[in-house]
């Protein structure tokens, strides 16, 4: 796989949860740090993502917001 973006996370998918439109799916990183994605139903079959998948997250943003109290 060759990608643009230079934000990618290789993990295992550890749930899936499908919505009415949208499936959110929790993707667990080497060293336990988890991260959620909510993307299409039709795309989560199509990549037929379920527990235990290995599976990247890509991230890809013109902007990353900083805040603090």
């Amino acid at each position: 796989m060759k990608i643009s973006a230079r934000n990618v996370l290789r993990g295992k998918v550890i749930k899936v949860s499908d919505g009415a439109v949208n499936t959110e799916v929790l993707l667990e990183l080497t060293g336990g740090a988890k991260v959620v994605s909510i993307i299409s139903k039709e795309s989560a079959k199509k990549l037929g993502l379920k527990a235990g998948k290995k599976a990247y997250a890509i991230i890809k943003a013109s902007n990353v917001m900083m805040a603090v109290d």
